[in-house]
């Protein structure tokens, strides 16, 4: 299987090449990219020469323009798709079937593959993009059980990709208003969830309190470790109980599971983190290669590597364990 890995900037772009990716995934610096913070991402000139560096060591470019068009704004997709095909990249991620369209009627021998945010799950779903569009991969949603997948796997005309490590969002993708509720700017759309603009940590009686927008998010107690305020990972008080209401702060991980997802047909991992730091992504990426070839006794020794670089420190291989209907 393909190692997909991020990059949120071209230190951590040479980081990944460096640690053995067979794809590096990364964005422009503006809001046609679902990681659109400050000091994230890649310009013109960046992604140019990202490119040269990889092309001769076989390494290929993804440019993710993963967020959905606004009407009368359209003009920023399409030139960003205009550049990034300019530029070479082997593939374009998109979510938006307005920009599937014209990167499709436009330049018909480049190659897309359909973003998670596109939130394609089933076989009907993903049959008509393949049909409409010529799109080569779908990046599945991250609710799938490994015989959902195996099921897609074996009905579908195109390569399929999945979430392998980092962070996991269980709302429906590509249709979470939670930051745009409290925040007034969309994942989305404006490619920010949770901006840091929007952040805010206070002491109040010996504790942390962490808020977004006018939301109180998380408290901490003294000494405790203090997550970042996403609303999906707030804790909240339900029927007198505080607890953790959508999510847990935890990390993805199906390191288990590597070898019954080639079994189901999936034939691409895919690592989170192009909001992580060239070391993060140096690390997780030369350990889920290690992990590819490794035995299972070697993987539950990898597996403890990558807990330590999980959010919360705890990690969960998700719906891919799912025992509810």
């Amino acid at each position: 299987m393909e190692l997909i890995c991020p990059a949120g900037t071209p230190a951590a772009f040479a980081e990944a090449v460096s640690a053995g990716a067979d794809a590096v995934y990364c964005g422009f610096r503006d809001e046609t990219n679902a990681r659109n913070f400050p000091g994230l991402n890649f310009s013109r000139e960046e992604l140019s020469q990202a490119l040269r560096m990889a092309k001769p060591k076989g390494v290929k470019t993804f440019v993710a323009l993963n967020t959905f068009m606004r009407a009368g704004d359209e003009r920023l997709w399409y030139q960003a798709a205009d550049d990034a095909v300019r530029l070479g990249a082997d593939a374009l991620i998109l979510a938006d079937i307005g920009l599937m369209a014209y990167v499709a009627e436009r330049y018909p021998k480049q190659r897309i593959h359909v973003s998670v945010q596109a939130s394609a799950s089933n076989v009907d779903a993903i049959a008509f993009l393949v049909e409409a569009f010529a799109a080569k991969r779908v990046v599945l949603p991250r609710i799938l059980t490994i015989a959902e997948i195996t099921k897609l796997a074996r009905r579908v005309k195109c390569e399929l990709e999945v979430f392998a490590f980092g962070g996991l969002c269980v709302m429906a993708e590509g249709r979470c208003s939670l930051s745009s509720y409290a925040t007034g700017k969309s994942p989305n759309m404006n490619g920010v969830c949770s901006p840091a603009s929007h952040v805010k940590y206070r002491q109040e009686a010996g504790t942390m309190v962490s808020e977004l927008g006018d939301y109180v998010i998380n408290r901490f107690e003294e000494g405790q470790a203090a997550g970042y305020p996403t609303l999906c990972k707030g804790r909240f008080t339900v029927d007198k109980d505080d607890a953790y209401a959508f999510e847990d702060p935890v990390s993805l991980d199906v390191l288990g599971h590597i070898d019954a997802l080639r079994d189901a047909g999936v034939v691409a991992l895919k690592i989170e983190g192009r909001q992580r730091g060239k070391a993060y992504v140096a690390q997780v990426v030369s350990t889920m290669k290690m992990a590819l070839t490794a035995t299972a006794d070697e993987r539950s020794q990898l597996l403890k590597v990558l807990s330590s670089l999980s959010e919360g420190q705890k990690t969960t291989s998700g719906a891919l364990d799912k025992k509810w209907r």
